[in-house]
Formats: C-alpha cells, sequence, structure tokens
C-alpha cells in the first residue's frame, strides 16, 4: 500500500469513526402499562452527548392517526440529527392507531392519556438521565399526535411544561364521523357531552397566561386549517400567550418534516429559559 493509499485509508477509518462518535443512539425500549396490564413498545433517542452524568430535557413525540410509535423515525429520520444539535432525548410514544390518546371510557384497554401522560414519562424518568419534571419536558405531534399533546399537557401541566401541535385535531366535532373518534368516545349524537369537554378548544379554560408554553402550526392546504385557526382566535380571546404558525403546506410527511424542525427550536429555548 503506498502512501496516498494508507493516508486515504486512515482519513477513512477516522472519519468513520467520527461519524459513530457523533451520532444518536436509537433505542427501541419495551415500557409496561399497568393500566392497559400490557408491555408498550416506545423509540428513544438520545442526543450524541448523552452521558448519564448529565441531565437532558425530554421532547415526547406523538404520532398521527393510523400510525404507530416508530412513524417519525422511519419518516423522519433526520430528527436523530435534532437531538445532537439540541441536546434532547427524543421518547417517540405509542397511542394505537386509533386510540386519540383518551382514557377511553368505552374501550378500558385504551388508556393512552394515562400511559403517555404518566407511566411513560415515569418509564423515561427511571431509566434515562433526564431532568425530571415539567421544566425539562415537552410535548408534540402530528394531527392526532397533535390534538394529543394539547389534550396531555393541557391536563398535565404539573408534568409538562410546554406543548405543540402539527396539523392538530384540535377540534374534534367537525371530525365526528371520521378516524374512528366514535370508538373510544363512543357516538357524538349519543353521548355529546363528552365530547364537548374532550375537545382540546373547549379545554382553555384551564390555562392560565404563560402557565404553559405553546406552539401550534398548519398548512393553508390542510383540512384542519380552519380549527387550527379557531383554536388561535379563543387563546387570543382569552389572553393566552402562543406561537401560532401558517405555512404552505398540506396534510402530509413533507409538511411535519419541516414542522418539526421549528418546533424544535421552540423547545430547546423553553429549556434554556426554564433553568
Amino acid at each position: 500500500m503506498n502512501i496516498f493509499k494508507k493516508l486515504l485509508f486512515i482519513t477513512i477509518v477516522f472519519f468513520a469513526a467520527a461519524v459513530k462518535v457523533n451520532a444518536a443512539t436509537v433505542d427501541t425500549v419495551l415500557t409496561h402499562s399497568a393500566a392497559m396490564r400490557k408491555d408498550i413498545k416506545a423509540v428513544v433517542i438520545k442526543p450524541a452527548d448523552y452521558s448519564a452524568t448529565k441531565k437532558y430535557p425530554v421532547l415526547y413525540l406523538l404520532h398521527g392517526f393510523s400510525g404507530n410509535y416508530s412513524d417519525w423515525i422511519l419518516k423522519v429520520p433526520a430528527i436523530t440529527k435534532l437531538a445532537d444539535q439540541y441536546h434532547v432525548i427524543i421518547a417517540c410514544a405509542d397511542g394505537n392507531f386509533a386510540g386519540w390518546y383518551y382514557d377511553s371510557p368505552m374501550n378500558k384497554d385504551w388508556q393512552y392519556e394515562t400511559y403517555v401522560g404518566t407511566e411513560l414519562v415515569g418509564y423515561m424518568d427511571k431509566h434515562y438521565s433526564t431532568i425530571a419534571n415539567r421544566t425539562g419536558r415537552a410535548i408534540t405531534g402530528l394531527s392526532m399526535g397533535g390534538h394529543g399533546a394539547m389534550y396531555i399537557g393541557f391536563k398535565h401541566q404539573d408534568t409538562f411544561g410546554a406543548v405543540g401541535s402539527m396539523s392538530g385535531v384540535v377540534d374534534i366535532r367537525p371530525f365526528a364521523d371520521a378516524f374512528g373518534i366514535e370508538q373510544v368516545l363512543g357516538k357524538y349524537n349519543e353521548h355529546p357531552e363528552t365530547w364537548e369537554k374532550n375537545s382540546v378548544i373547549n379545554m382553555i379554560y384551564l390555562l392560565k397566561p404563560n402557565s404553559l408554553a405553546i406552539t401550534f402550526d398548519c398548512g393553508y392546504d390542510d383540512f384542519t386549517f380552519q380549527v387550527n385557526v379557531a383554536f388561535h382566535d379563543q387563546l387570543l380571546m382569552r389572553k393566552i400567550p402562543h406561537d401560532f404558525t401558517i405555512r404552505p403546506g398540506s396534510h402530509n410527511w413533507e409538511y411535519w418534516s419541516n414542522s418539526i424542525v421549528y418546533q424544535m427550536l421552540f423547545f430547546s429555548r423553553f429549556f434554556t429559559n426554564a433553568k
């Protein structure tokens, strides 16, 4: 091997080692839900600088309707770079393909508010080096997961300090005949009070100004656009500070892969300012 080839070989080995050192770690873990009496998988992304001697904030990232815990890492693998860039652990939770992140009054096997809002958080704090209070926790998601993040965040303000939503179904009532919501809450015409009290747009009364750091966005061509604008208007009327962004785009992964970049910046600033 001549000198040039040796130098090239050394350079390649060094570069490969550097890439390995500076890459996030993606774990698929098996968590347990006592509420549902079963084990549930989650994806946990640790930043490259992860160390048991440091404490890290955690972003809980929720999937949409018909998805599962692996959606985000499979569809947007670049979220590993966001974990590295902002030194944040990302926990991709499972909310069942149509669980809507509720504790369902219709199906005791679907208790996903308790799972995500309490049991998964407990698992993360036990098994990872986390900032184990609301100053180090944020939750967001897309579509059904955007609804779930706001719903859980509003109801668990002692657990989460920041919430987000991407193309979120922040008002479920216009979608009474779609996306399996009636399997979770019952039919709207039979249980209207349940639908009313469990629709995020009707839960703003739970907030006080600055009690949560709030960010949400929606594409102009998204079918959830109108409910997101209405949600924004209600927050303004009640004088609840928040960030709301409208961008070109629709209800798809191209939009969400862009949206998560801006939301991660928002949450990173929250984590920094909350220290």
